[in-house]
């Protein structure tokens, strides 16, 4: 099969791979769709190490359809379109028994320590089968859209940890991907007003067509004075970072009403640091959470608001590239002329 295999930084390669061979209890899938995370381009810089194997294949966020099935598999047969979670937690450590299996002590995970889904087949190994990592997909939903669940399920979490209610003011650093979904998760929770910061035309105008109150284009516009103004003086009572820069972390701080939330959703790149004024969290009360991957139930209700076009895929995943241009399709995802790349084998 044809495979983009990683390398090590700036080195991915498209291959001739052996077909993984599905166990027992596993099953391997014919790839429909994997979409590029903001973490793939990270790993491709060199930015982001940890988990990652050397030559491996990455991919993470992707659906697709049985194809072969262990004998030890009674759930899953060929001929079913399947998407995957691809965190895999161990059910036993401290985490998972408290509910927190998305930080589980000894996660795995599709795309890092199991080689992931830009290839043609993809192998879904036992304890992924066993775990209930699998979920079948509505016959209509294509593939690129349930692979955007992924995402989707670390933005649930997300939303949960900043606690967004009916009424609330929500600011949101970033209107890639991730800070997209954030504004539509957000005005299904009943968020009155959403304001995105984003300096790139088209990803504000996505912004708006996805539910977003006022885009801000903060290299033209004072996004402080802005909320200020837009919350009679308060600040938000819920603030997203949704893009790994620095420089916005403090940023966030100030832009949050006393008593409100920062969420840090987006991780940083090795080596990045950010400063944060304290005095803002002590005197502020603020409460500040980060999110990290998700839980299993957080993907299962990703795909049902996919599905039923709460948060529209069509309006996310805006560009498709063959696995043969898989190269090209990172290059594009990095421009940032697009918005969600799918590579479709």
């Amino acid at each position: 099969m044809r495979a983009l295999v990683f390398h090590g930084p700036n080195r991915m390669e498209l291959e001739e791979v052996p077909v993984p061979e599905p166990g027992p209890e596993e099953i391997l899938v014919k790839v429909g769709a994997c979409l590029i995370c903001g973490t793939d381009l990270r790993i491709l810089r060199g930015k982001k190490t940890k988990g990652v194997r050397v030559p491996s294949i990455l991919g993470h966020e992707f659906a697709g359809t049985v194809v072969a099935a262990g004998p030890n598999v009674g759930e899953f047969r060929t001929g079913d379109r399947v998407g995957v979670a691809p965190v895999i937690p161990c059910h036993t450590c401290a985490y998972c028994k408290n509910g927190r299996e998305n930080v589980c002590a000894n996660r795995t995970a599709l795309g890092y320590e199991y080689d992931g889904a830009f290839a043609e087949y993809v192998r879904i190994p036992a304890a992924a089968v066993r775990g209930g990592n699998v979920y079948r997909l509505p016959a209509d939903l294509p593939f690129e859209a349930a692979a955007l669940a992924e995402p989707l399920a670390c933005c649930v979490n997300g939303q949960r940890n900043s606690r967004i209610g009916l009424g609330d003011v929500v600011v949101v650093l970033g209107a890639g991907p991730i800070g997209l979904m954030h504004i539509a998760l957000a005005k299904a929770a009943g968020a009155s007003l959403v304001i995105v910061s984003e300096p790139n035309d088209q990803r504000r105008s996505a912004a708006l067509e996805l539910g977003a109150d006022l885009a801000v284009n903060p290299k033209t516009e004072n996004l402080g004075d802005l909320v200020k103004e837009a919350t009679g003086g308060l600040g938000a009572d819920a603030v997203i970072l949704a893009i790994g820069i620095p420089t916005l972390a403090e940023q966030a701080l100030t832009l949050a009403r006393k008593g409100g939330s920062v969420n840090f959703f987006a991780g940083f790149s090795v080596g990045d640091v950010a400063s944060l004024d304290v005095n803002l969290i002590h005197y502020n009360e603020l409460k500040i959470t980060g999110t990290s991957a998700a839980r299993r139930e957080d993907y299962g209700l990703a795909l049902q608001l996919i599905a039923k076009r709460l948060v529209d895929a069509r309006r996310i995943v805006t560009h498709r590239f063959s696995l043969t241009h898989g190269p090209e399709a990172f290059k594009f995802a990095e421009s940032g002329q697009g918005i969600k790349v799918a590579i479709l084998p």
